[in-house]
């Protein structure tokens, strides 16, 4: 290969077009990475590209192959020992990572991360840094097999020992004193009594002698069993019900989505939720459906078959019956399998294509009132509710809005009903899952109030077909019915003096400031906690957190999760900047931004982003960096991802839409990711590109990744992209006749379908091994995802670039290199 080698004085800077193009080789400083510098630039250029697409290219190959790197070199790194809790401070291997959890006495990074693992010990170097400090807590965090789920703790009818004064639960960071007679919070620093039968002597270092035999001294995340103090009217609850309630609509019957859901509850009904696999859930179901009118079903188990009671009168909703409505399903099984295999039938020559949707969640609420419990509604939506009823909507679909002061306007609700509903839900526990089935505009920002105020999800199929979308949607509801979750529950999230937590991003409701309010929470669903100071911070004590969350499980016990979480101080800028976690604060930068626009014009939101991160990084250039040129971008060791990942936020849909992005699509992914946890927002702002031409089918483990550009995809190559939404396989004009044979079953590339949602079931080693590879992605997200064949150069590959994060998008969004540029610019300007 021949090289053209140049050297070149960039002085004063006066071009952007020399700024965008020249770079200089990085240099390890310090815990710091030089990513470009303009004086003497040395640059490298390949002799049968144009100078400037090889000097950008040369550019992007450096920086990303480091960003490909940093992940492979954590999984090298810490992906092979344990990573135990007990060390203060530490931060956790990056979520790209597999590593196994062993509890020592801080929570699993599984339950809390957070932005930063040394805090600073007072407002003013907080407010210096701009480093956000904030806790994504995922409370019903799943577990792998290798780990042990918290231990449930009963302390009999006395309930959990509490701190007098803050009533933060008993912890590792409790200290007894007196010979084990009294001990000390480590939240407040009050000393409480130790209830006589409590009470251990303690050992020569100060620790109770039963120390390791009780997980709440121990260990970082456990379970109490709460008493009847600890319920709603101090009575023990009834074991939580589900009510399915399914639009009968002509839109719903014509696509296909009633019998599909018919069908598949038949069999779905023997795998609700329970805490032994072995015993029958004490989950109770219930029937409704319905278009401009609700139809109430009982299905009692004596009945030969099931009785349909009609509400018109929807303005004044109520439930026609008590007895028969909320049944065991083991019990009812014959009569619910009659009324499912008879609703499609019944509404299969409908011609009503109006609905309404406010009643049909006040008929789900009253139910559980009237039964005196908490639970779920399941929703199946096909349209804009119309028809006159309470929380009747318009189309107010505009997209001359769209850039303007009152763009703000589309992502709030319309009307103000269903923010009244929602609260009325949960008071009473009762949860919302709504899955829309929609072909035109159904104002997600307003049917999505009353889900996301519950702690529900909101699943959306555009334009669903039951060939190409069936098997999505019914994964997503099988998995959404069966997951473990909590009812009726609150959250309160407790700070060592010093610190306290203001501010909370999520689904959930809060009628004060420091309880958060869910009437589901579900395993997949995160809390954003942000803390500020209030006072000095200790370096010899550290800032301590305890998340207590208050629920009931799907038998009907009420519980108590408790997660603690110790972090260092400091009083040095540059230890604050050795231990944050870059992937948490995108998680918590993109929630910010995502709630901001509520009531922010986007630009001034997106600004705020930018100059923010630029304050960050120009703090640490400033202040914890060595001496340098001017013209050098300094980036922190743990910190040199951030412009990368910051640039996917501000490109998102929601902050930079494209023309061909509909208002539900943005409303509902904005909806979506104040709840992601961190794993899910780093592949969703930074897709996956899996290279698969190369594939060894003997190895278990995934091919490496490469970045998201268009310049790394080979015409003769294959890849597979995924979001946790969306799965791509891209197909290169010149793959190989073997590959396409092995994959598709054909050697032609134009005879492979872009329509197929699934591959053959080929009877070759690569087949075998491409579809294990998919399944295990697919096992890794919380949603399922439909896979797209993409071929290159055709229409569909529109959309896959869009994924391709690092270039310059169509709706203007800039290249990566670009902005890497614009972000220097800016330090430099604060600097001077």
């Amino acid at each position: 290969m021949i090289f053209f080698v140049c050297t070149m004085e960039v002085n004063g800077l006066g071009s952007s077009f020399l700024q965008n193009i020249f770079f200089c080789f990085p240099q390890r400083k310090e815990n710091h990475s030089v990513l470009y510098e303009h004086k003497e630039v040395y640059w490298v250029c390949f002799f049968f590209c144009s100078w400037i697409k090889a000097c950008q290219s040369f550019i992007g190959w450096y920086f990303f192959s480091t960003q490909i790197q940093v992940i492979e070199d954590d999984k090298a790194n810490k992906g092979s020992e344990p990573f135990t809790t007990g060390v203060r401070g530490q931060a956790p291997p990056l979520v790209t990572t597999k590593f196994q959890v062993k509890d020592q006495g801080n929570a699993s990074p599984r339950y809390i991360r957070c932005t930063a693992y040394n805090m600073p010990c007072n407002s003013d170097m907080a407010k210096q840094s701009q480093v956000p400090l904030a806790a994504v807590i995922k409370p019903l965090a799943p577990l792998p097999p290798d780990e042990t789920p918290p231990y449930l703790v009963d302390h009999g009818e006395s309930g959990p020992i509490r701190c007098n004064r803050c009533k933060a639960y008993m912890c590792p960071y409790m200290q007894f004193i007196e010979g084990g007679r009294r001990f000390q919070c480590g939240f407040c620093s009050c000393v409480t009594e130790v209830p006589p039968h409590y009470f251990q002597h303690l050992d020569h270092t100060g620790k109770r002698v039963d120390c390791y035999d009780r997980p709440e001294l121990s260990m970082g995340s456990y379970e109490f069993m709460a008493t009847v103090d600890y319920c709603k009217n101090n009575k023990i609850p009834q074991p939580p019900a589900f009510i399915f309630l399914i639009d009968v609509s002509y839109n719903a019957v014509k696509n296909g989505m009633v019998g599909i859901v018919c069908q598949e509850l038949k069999t779905l009904l023997d795998y609700l939720p329970r805490e032994n696999p072995d015993v029958e859930s004490n989950i109770r179901v219930g029937f409704v459906t319905y278009n401009k009118v609700l139809h109430f079903y009982n299905v009692k188990a004596s009945l030969a078959q099931p009785q349909m009671m009609v509400v018109s009168d929807v303005a004044d909703m109520f439930v026609p019956l008590l007895d028969g409505f909320l049944v065991n399903v083991s019990e009812s099984r014959v009569v619910i399998e009659s009324l499912l295999d008879q609703i499609p039938e019944m509404f299969a020559d409908t011609r009503e294509t109006e609905t309404v949707f406010g009643p049909v969640i006040q008929a789900g609420l009253e139910a559980l009132k009237a039964a005196d419990c908490a639970g779920k509604l399941f929703v199946f939506h096909s349209s804009l509710p119309i028809a006159e009823a309470p929380g009747k909507l318009k189309n107010r679909e505009d997209k001359k809005l769209v850039g303007t002061d009152k763009e703000k306007s589309l992502f709030q609700p319309q009307v103000s009903f269903y923010n009244t509903l929602a609260k009325e839900c949960v008071v009473q526990g009762c949860c919302v899952d709504l899955f829309l089935f929609p072909n035109q505009y159904v104002d997600v920002a307003t049917l999505g109030v009353v889900p996301t105020s519950t702690g529900g999800s909101i699943y959306k199929y555009t334009y669903f077909q039951a060939s190409s979308d069936q098997e999505r949607f019914l994964n997503d509801l099988r998995r959404d019915v069966q997951k473990p979750m909590g009812f009726d529950a609150v959250m309160r999230v407790r700070t060592s003096t010093g610190i306290r937590a203001t501010d909370f991003f999520g689904s959930f409701y809060m009628s004060n400031t420091t309880d958060v309010e869910l009437a589901g929470l579900d395993c997949d669903k995160t809390v954003t906690v942000e803390f500020r100071h209030d006072d000095k911070l200790s370096e010899e004590t550290g800032a301590l957190m305890q998340c207590a969350v208050l629920y009931t499980s799907c038998s009907g016990q009420r519980r108590l999760r408790i997660h603690n979480m110790a972090v260092n101080c400091c009083s040095q800028l540059a230890d604050l900047y050795r231990n944050c976690e870059t992937d948490t604060v995108i998680n918590f930068f993109a929630k910010y931004a995502y709630r901001s626009v509520l009531s922010s014009p986007i630009k001034n939101v997106r600004d705020s982003l930018v100059n923010q991160c630029a304050q960050i990084l120009a703090c640490y250039r400033k202040n914890c960096a060595s001496p340098s040129s001017a013209g050098q971008l300094i980036l922190p060791e743990c910190m040199k991802l951030l412009p990368v990942y910051l640039n996917c936020v501000l490109k998102s849909d929601v902050l930079q839409p494209g023309a061909d992005i509909s208002l539900d699509d943005r409303a509902y992914l904005r909806q979506l990711v104040s709840t992601m946890d961190v794993s899910e927002s780093h592949v969703f702002f930074y897709p996956r590109l899996l290279p698969l031409q190369k594939l060894d089918v003997e190895s278990i483990s995934l091919p490496v990744a490469v970045r998201d550009s268009e310049e790394r995809l080979s015409r003769g190559g294959v890849y597979l992209l995924e979001n946790g939404l969306n799965i791509f396989l891209w197909v290169g004009v010149n793959a190989q006749q073997e590959l396409l044979q092995n994959i598709f079953g054909t050697p032609a590339f134009g005879q492979i379908d872009p329509n197929m949602t699934s591959l053959p079931a080929l009877d070759n080693p690569f087949s075998k091994r491409l579809r294990e590879i998919i399944e295990s992605v697919r096992a890794q997200r919380s949603r399922y995802m439909k896979l797209m064949v993409v071929k290159q150069e055709d229409k569909l590959e529109l959309i896959f670039k869009h994924f391709l994060v690092e270039d310059k998008s169509n709706n203007g969004g800039a290249s990566y290199v670009d902005f890497l540029c614009h972000m220097h610019k800016e330090i430099r300007q604060l600097l001077s």
